[in-house]
Parts: C-alpha cells; sequence; structure tokens
C-alpha cells in the first residue's frame, strides 16, 4: 500500500493505493496532483480501498504526446485499475479530473459503480473559453512558471486568498514542478473535449455534481441548466474551485454520503 508505478506507453505512470474494500478513485484537476487528496483519503481509506493517479503530466507521472485528450487520460487511468484487477469503482473527478471520469464513463461504463463531477462541469469549452485556452497556451509557451503563479490564485474565492495563503502556496509551488509540455498538453486536451451532457444523462448510476457559488472556472449557470430535471445530485458550496480546500469538512462528507449511495 501506497505509492506504485506502472509503466505505461514509455511512461511511469504513479498511483497511490489505500485501504481495503470497494473500490473510489480520486482524479485531481489541471496543475494539481494526487496530494490534493492527502486530508480526504484517510477518511474514506478506514472502509474502501481508495486509488489516488497522477494524470499524465501532472505530478510524477511523464507525458505521453503533445495533447492529452480526456480519453488519453481515460485509457490510462484504465490501464492502472487493470493492472491492480479492479473492476468496479466509484469515481470522484475534480475539475479536469470530472472531464477524464466522464470520458471514461463513456467508454468504459460496466465498470463505473457512481461518478463525481466535483467543481467541474459535463459542459464543453464556449468559444470564448476555447479562445482563452489558446491564450494560456501561449503565455505556457513564453514562461509557464509565471503562468502557473497567475493561474492558481485565481482557483480559489477571492476572499479565501489570505485565510487560504499557505494552501495556496503548496498548490503552487506543486504546479511549478511540472514541464511546460505536461500543461499545454492539458489545456490542448480540454479545449477538444466533447459535451458529455448526454453521456451523463445516460448513466443508471448515481451522479453528482459538486459546485462552489464562487467558482471562477466554471460556468456555474450553465452546468445547472444542464442537468435540470436529471437524477444527477447537485451540492453547492459557498466559495471557489477548491472545495477540497475552502470547504473541506463538508466536501468529505458529501463525498462519503455520495459512495455509500453508490454501493447501496
Amino acid at each position: 500500500m501506497g505509492m506504485e508505478i506502472l509503466h505505461y506507453k514509455n511512461a511511469d505512470i504513479h498511483f497511490s493505493s489505500h485501504g481495503k474494500g470497494r473500490v473510489v478513485v480520486l482524479l485531481h484537476g489541471f496543475l494539481e496532483n494526487l496530494t490534493m487528496w492527502d486530508d480526504i483519503i484517510p477518511e474514506l481509506a478506514s472502509k474502501y480501498r481508495v486509488i489516488a493517479i497522477d494524470l499524465l503530466g501532472h505530478g510524477k507521472t511523464e507525458n505521453i504526446g503533445y495533447i492529452h485528450s480526456m480519453e488519453d487520460q481515460a485509457l490510462m487511468v484504465k490501464a492502472v485499475l487493470d493492472s491492480l484487477n479492479l473492476y468496479r469503482y466509484v469515481m470522484i473527478g475534480h475539475s479536469m479530473g470530472g472531464y477524464v471520469g466522464l470520458a471514461f464513463s463513456q467508454l468504459f461504463l460496466s465498470n463505473v459503480k457512481g461518478l463525481c463531477l466535483m467543481n467541474s462541469t459535463p459542459l464543453t469549452d464556449s468559444p470564448e473559453k476555447k479562445i482563452n485556452r489558446d491564450r494560456a497556451i501561449e503565455a505556457v509557451k513564453q514562461n509557464h512558471k509565471t503562468f502557473v503563479r497567475m493561474s492558481v490564485p485565481n482557483l480559489f474565492a477571492s476572499y479565501n486568498l489570505i485565510k487560504y495563503k499557505d494552501e495556496v502556496s503548496v498548490v503552487v509551488e506543486q504546479a511549478l514542478q511540472m514541464q511546460a509540455q505536461g500543461i499545454i498538453a492539458s489545456l490542448e486536451g480540454m479545449k477538444l473535449r466533447k459535451n458529455q451532457v448526454l453521456a451523463l444523462k445516460k448513466l443508471s448510476v448515481p451522479t453528482q455534481i459538486i459546485i462552489g457559488q464562487n467558482d471562477g472556472a466554471i460556468d456555474i449557470e450553465s452546468t445547472l441548466q444542464s442537468v435540470e430535471n436529471t437524477s444527477t445530485e447537485i451540492v453547492i458550496f459557498p466559495d471557489g474551485h477548491m472545495s477540497h480546500i475552502e470547504n473541506k469538512s463538508a466536501l468529505t462528507e458529501t463525498l462519503q454520503l455520495f459512495i455509500r449511495k453508490c454501493y447501496r
């Protein structure tokens, strides 16, 4: 138990495994890595087997291409889970991790027991957001460290930046260790991702979307509209995009309830 490595497509994929029993898979977001779950894993691992994975180009996992599509990420996640002989799991994805979870559930529907999109959306990028992704790619090519230092604070509700200044610094420091290529590959992959609203509606397992009321990274209104009159459960927290920091105890409780529902 602890950190493990899988060799996949000439790249080392890093992941962790804790606890035993029914399986929960944790997928971090853009510019993050599996350590974002450090405070949540012990809570979940007392009841479940918890697998957290460094996505392509993030954390200690290497790049495999110029573009990492959400499907590329999902295929890698499947390879990790297959290598552990795990075939049924609840997936929880933060932000980009939610996009990967959606791609995964489209490719491997029968493996998914439940899907939580945490500070994430089933919608594709708006035309405006696609332009912003291209601008971000240019900024990364100019100086990826400046891009990281400017991007990370925007993920928090502005009024939380002082309250969580130590946590903001940790997220920045970790993101600064990424290669520019890993950042670009994910920006390209997110820009290309498909609209998954129909895919989400078709899932017959429990689904949940967690929203931060002051999340500037997600189009909250459109996301809520996209799942109106569906069985997807909506949970709204008062803060920003980083619910695992800004709303940690409420989030942990919400995730535990959701997992229990999936394995009922």
